[in-house]
């Protein structure tokens, strides 16, 4: 009987004694890099009124100046996972700090719309290698029983850079102009890329002694992208993030074009649901350790207020009724984000996590490609009450997902063993 692919993790052994401080200080480096990554990300949903008049574009071509970048950034998930497995996360970790630096301080030199495409798509290629490295890098250095809140602490960063990122940007914006921004975040990138190069520990040994997981060999990407489960939970991640990026990316317009709202007071509008998303991401993370997974249990109740509140949202005439109902939206939404991870990072050991890391990143890079442009063409076309009703959509197919993926890391690498196996050589000539 052939091995299964995703073998049962051994039973975790005492830490080490600087088992801890690798920990922190990992958690501390990719939560830093994670800030810059999304704030970079970020800043161009800010501008998006700026740079719409500068060249002359509207909504629909605005929304494609977003989806550019998500197309880049899907694209590249899996071979940044092939990258992370084959040269190890922390070296793939610094390629990409040091190119999406690069990227964004160029993006400041765009003079055309052309231009602007092109260039948003190579930072999406440059970020777009990063997911899967950084989700490496720890699992390297953490161990199973605390993978999740560890790994929730540092994607809180996300949620904290969307809160950072409008009340830092904007009043910088309405001084020195949209370019300004993204030289800014740049120099933070290069920060960020110092510390991780020369702070980041190196990876724990196995539980018997074997070399660090960085030295394992690549495992057979076909067996891994073969995986339908895998592909069920990306799907998941394309419902959770279709809230996320059509809110991040045309809330700010709204703000401004519906209520007149400058770009300094919507950035501190825009930081409210931030802050509720920031503490939703740590709480899921928290309840996904508590349950072992069960992810059913909060997404399937977390979708359902978030669909209700995203109908309230784009139907109240009140700009406080706004705020309030993203804010619930975009809180119940994010209790998601870790539960959707818990359960594939708890079953793929960590040869194959950069891989099959990257399958669930891409779903939700899917999302950030189709939201935008069909939320622009919505507004263009009818109206924005209307493209925000579209994220109900998202609500749907998350929790749809959320109750037909495995709930355990049993059940997951059982149906991933399940998966049907390309026949040897010998068997197809018996």
């Amino acid at each position: 009987m052939p091995a299964p692919l995703l073998p049962d993790p051994p039973a975790p052994v005492a830490a080490p004694p600087t088992h801890r401080r690798t920990v922190r200080i990992t958690v501390a480096l990719l939560f830093a890099a994670w800030l810059v990554d999304y704030a970079d990300r970020l800043v161009i949903n800010l501008v998006l009124p700026s740079i719409g008049a500068e060249f002359d574009i509207d909504r629909t071509r605005q929304g494609l100046v977003v989806s550019a970048f998500f197309l880049a950034y899907a694209l590249c998930q899996i071979p940044g996972g092939m990258l992370a497995d084959r040269f190890g996360g922390r070296r793939v970790t610094l390629w990409a700090l040091l190119s999406w630096s690069v990227f964004t301080a160029l993006t400041g030199f765009a003079w055309s719309f052309a231009v602007l495409l092109a260039l948003r798509f190579a930072f999406g290629v440059a970020e777009g290698i990063f997911p899967p490295a950084a989700m490496k890098v720890l699992v390297e250095r953490t161990r199973p029983e605390e993978r999740m809140g560890a790994n929730g602490a540092v994607m809180s960063s996300n949620a904290l850079a969307a809160v950072i990122t409008p009340l830092a940007v904007a009043p910088l914006v309405a001084v020195f102009g949209w370019r300004s921004a993204f030289w800014s975040t740049a120099a933070l990138g290069l920060l960020a890329f110092v510390a991780v190069r020369l702070w980041m520990p190196a990876p724990l040994a196995s539980a018997d002694g074997a070399p660090p997981v960085e030295a394992t060999p690549r495992p057979p990407l076909r067996e891994v992208l073969r995986k339908g489960v895998l592909w069920r939970f990306s799907l998941m991640m394309f419902g959770y993030s279709t809230i996320i990026w059509g809110l991040n990316t045309w809330v700010p317009s709204y703000l401004s074009e519906e209520h007149g709202v400058s770009l300094t007071a919507a950035g501190a509008l825009v930081a409210i649901p931030a802050l509720g998303a920031a503490a939703a991401t740590v709480i899921g993370g928290r309840l996904s350790d508590r349950l072992g997974g069960h992810h059913r249990k909060v997404i399937v109740p977390g979708m359902a207020v978030s669909a209700a509140a995203l109908l309230l949202m784009a139907n109240t005439p009140s700009l406080t009724g706004f705020v309030v109902f993203g804010t619930l939206a975009i809180f119940a939404a994010s209790l998601a984000y870790m539960p959707i991870f818990a359960v594939p990072m708890a079953g793929l050991t960590p040869e194959y996590v950069g891989v099959g890391g990257a399958v669930i990143i891409v779903g939700g890079q899917v999302a950030g490609i189709v939201a935008p442009p069909v939320m622009g063409a919505l507004a263009d076309a009818f109206s924005f009450q209307i493209a925000f009703g579209f994220l109900v959509l998202g609500a749907v197919v998350a929790a749809v997902m959320a109750c037909l993926t495995p709930q355990d890391a049993t059940a997951f690498r059982a149906a991933a063993d399940r998966a049907p196996r390309t026949p040897s050589p010998a068997k197809e000539s018996a």
